[in-house]
């Protein structure tokens, strides 16, 4: 099968045949029709996350965001069959460990990252084995195509878990995200669907109009002010209800905290880069004293995704909207390297492999 393979840390990636996955006895393989290419992909070929275990070798595939149909099953695997359509979670889990049996396999105890660990080749290419399929491979709904759920693994989901599950965002509140990329764009587009009011904040006009486009009642170019926080306050009359950081650095983190009014909440999305090593400074007083609450939220477990599915089917989210570019597994190299810039616009998608 063809796949783009990972060289070494910000190299291009070498487009080469390398041979087909075989499924183990648990595991499934699904042909890749679509696949979305994420700033965790960028952030896994820099090598910012190699202190977290997260460091691929040479011949790795990276690509975490698949959706296609089934083509081999394991002799153990009852649940999914040759044929079906299905989108896989980027956190794969077990199924059998106490998180996983309490619906948190997303944070699963023997968890592995696709496509961002050595353990779990990615999608990238024609075919990506998916250990216990029974467990982290997703039926899709019919009438949905695979290039409008690629972004669903990753982005989409985290965004929808921590607003829908983590967060309690409610219609009137004031909801606003740090960072109009793609995970960002997904939190506009949900919290929207959900009836809040939508603040998008970001340093690129062009991503700001795309917020509004999905839903934002207001945005703020945090290159042209002093004090984006402040402004955010301002826009909301005392404080956001709930903010989120969809980049994990220390300028929007803070900044996300600080737009909240007292007792707001706070998503945490992104991860840090290598210079911050999983730490960023917070203001920690602050957040005593006005009551903030601090959450993480790291993708979605499967058995949820049927939440977005029906909002899906009844027109309330439409993840394709976000999508604004669909590329060819030999053009992965020169996506990943407009990300080093942030010149990305929405989700681009490989559709041609």
């Amino acid at each position: 099968m063809r796949a783009a393979v990972f060289t070494d840390y910000g190299e291009p990636l070498d487009v080469r045949e390398v041979d087909d996955p075989e499924p183990d006895p648990h595991g499934a393989v699904v042909a890749v029709e679509a696949c979305g290419v994420c700033r965790s992909d960028w952030h896994a070929w820099q090598g910012d996350w190699e202190w977290r275990g997260l460091d691929p070798v040479p011949g790795h595939i990276l690509g975490h965001e698949p959706a296609g149909h089934v083509v081999a099953v394991g002799e153990e695997v009852t649940g999914v069959a040759e044929g079906d359509h299905v989108a896989v979670p980027f956190n794969l889990g077990d199924g059998s460990c106490h998180l996983c049996r309490t619906g948190h396999s997303n944070i699963c105890e023997n968890r592995e990252a696709l496509g961002l660990q050595p353990s779990a080749p990615g999608a990238f290419a024609e075919q990506v084995p998916v250990p216990h399929a029974d467990h982290n491979l997703v039926t899709l709904p019919d009438g949905v195509s695979s290039v409008d759920m690629a972004g669903l693994g990753c982005r989409f989901m985290t965004a929808f878990h921590g607003l829908a599950h983590r967060a309690d965002v409610g219609a009137g509140d004031w909801f606003v995200v740090h960072g109009c990329g793609g995970v960002g764009l997904s939190a506009v587009q949900i919290a929207d669907a959900i009836g809040a009011n939508v603040v998008g904040v970001d340093l690129m006009d062009e991503k700001l109009d795309f917020a509004e486009q999905q839903g934002a009642v207001e945005t703020v170019n945090a290159s042209t002010v002093e004090d984006p926080a402040a402004e955010v306050r301002a826009i909301t009359d005392g404080g956001a209800d709930v903010s989120m950081d969809a980049l994990g650095i220390e300028t929007t983190c803070r900044n996300a905290v600080e737009s909240l009014g007292k007792t707001g909440q706070h998503v945490q999305v992104g991860l840090t880069t290598k210079e911050a090593g999983g730490t960023l400074p917070l203001p920690t007083d602050e957040m005593v004293t006005a009551e903030i609450d601090f959450l993480g939220a790291l993708g979605m477990p499967p058995e949820r995704y049927d939440e977005i599915f029906r909002m899906v089917a009844t027109g309330k989210l439409d993840p394709a909207a976000i999508i604004t570019e669909r590329i060819s597994l030999d053009e992965v190299s020169r996506v990943l390297d407009d990300m080093t810039d942030f010149e990305t616009v929405g989700i681009p998608v490989i559709d041609e492999f």
